[in-house]
């Protein structure tokens, strides 16, 4: 039987929207943009490249060719300036917002600029959408809204305390939907991303994500940093799953309205199973890094010990099947690194 994606996939490109992508020059927002113009559809982007890298979007238009990248508008723009979400909400069905200051360390280091960037950002994109009369709001949310709850994995009605002022703000995020949800009757959706992995992930930087990071280290000769004693376990998530999640969620029935969703696979892999799985694999395509070894630093304030997601209120809510598992997610990764180099993400340091 055909899956709901699979099914969406198809029939997509017969009745082309367009769609708005917020974040649209960072990880995720350029590979839901590339996804979108593959499947035909009409796509405005914003960004303000706080994060988000010009590259990532020419990316996207070597990816899908001239053609499809016609059908993109990008915009430049700020989500915590209200005229320009108006601005790229004009005639859009469906909002992605993925725009965000991520990293729980730099949440830590300057917590003012995440919570505008995150909660003022939010509302202000979410009633532009509600203005414009978009059909659907589907937001990232973030698994750091668990903070302290222990149990494993984790279900979307059990949270604890937030561990840092980037959890703080996912979590507001949350509460805002709820009320716009109930007070709008908007369709409102939370995304909770646990690790996400794949290309474009910025591997520069002191808040740059573990994979690339260490992928940049091995390929530079340089010892990765591990914070802790490596026995920290997370829930990679292969971004083509992140794209069918949001994708499905965007054309769900009201059942999800209000509604958050652990997005993940719901599988766990320690930071030192991790580093072990990205060595080899470098080892395989020819890097010389056999022989360099993890060098261990103190644990970070707000990191979260272990993470596991329950998956069944997504595949029950909106028809979420992940189809890409970690290891083939992070072989396609290791992969684009070494085959992009510089020309797509700057130096490798």
């Amino acid at each position: 039987m055909e899956s709901p994606y699979h099914t969406l996939c198809r029939e997509l490109p017969q009745n082309p929207r367009r769609w708005l992508v917020t974040g649209a020059a960072g990880f995720i927002g350029s590979n839901l943009v590339e996804q979108l113009l593959r499947l035909g559809q009409e796509v405005t982007g914003l960004d303000n490249f706080a994060t988000g890298q010009r590259h990532n979007l020419v990316g996207v238009q070597e990816a899908v060719g001239a053609e499809a990248y016609a059908r993109f508008q990008f915009i430049e723009g700020d989500v915590s300036r209200p005229e320009d979400c108006q601005r790229a909400c004009d005639g859009v069905r469906h909002v992605l917002h993925q725009a965000a200051l991520g990293s729980v360390p730099r949440s830590v280091n300057d917590p003012f600029a995440s919570h505008v960037a995150n909660v003022d950002g939010f509302l202000a994109m979410a009633l532009a959408a509600r203005d414009a009369g978009a059909e659907s709001f589907v937001y990232a949310s973030s698994s750091s809204v668990y903070g302290d709850h222990p149990d494993l994995p984790k279900q979307e009605d059990k949270i604890g305390q937030p561990l840092s002022p980037y959890a703080a703000t996912k979590f507001i995020n949350e509460v805002y939907a709820a009320v716009l949800a109930r007070c709008y009757e908007m369709k409102t959706i939370g995304m909770r991303y646990f690790n996400v992995v794949g290309p474009r992930q910025d591997p520069n930087g002191p808040y740059a994500a573990v994979i690339p990071r260490w992928i940049a280290a091995f390929i530079a000769g340089q010892q990765p940093v591990i914070f802790g004693d490596g026995e920290t376990s997370r829930d990679f998530c292969p971004i083509e799953n992140v794209v069918q999640a949001n994708l499905l969620a965007s054309v769900a029935g009201p059942a999800a309205a209000g509604q958050v969703l652990n997005i993940a696979l719901g599988e766990r892999t320690t930071l030192n199973q991790l580093l072990e799985m990205i060595r080899a694999r470098l080892v395989e395509l020819g890097v010389p890094c056999a022989a360099v070894e993890a060098r261990y630093q103190d644990f970070r304030v707000g990191d979260v010990r272990h993470s596991l997601a329950d998956i069944s209120r997504a595949a029950e809510l909106i028809g979420y099947q992940p189809e890409t598992r970690f290891a083939e997610g992070l072989a396609a990764t290791v992969a684009w690194y070494l085959a992009a180099g510089d020309h797509a993400h700057g130096q490798l340091s």
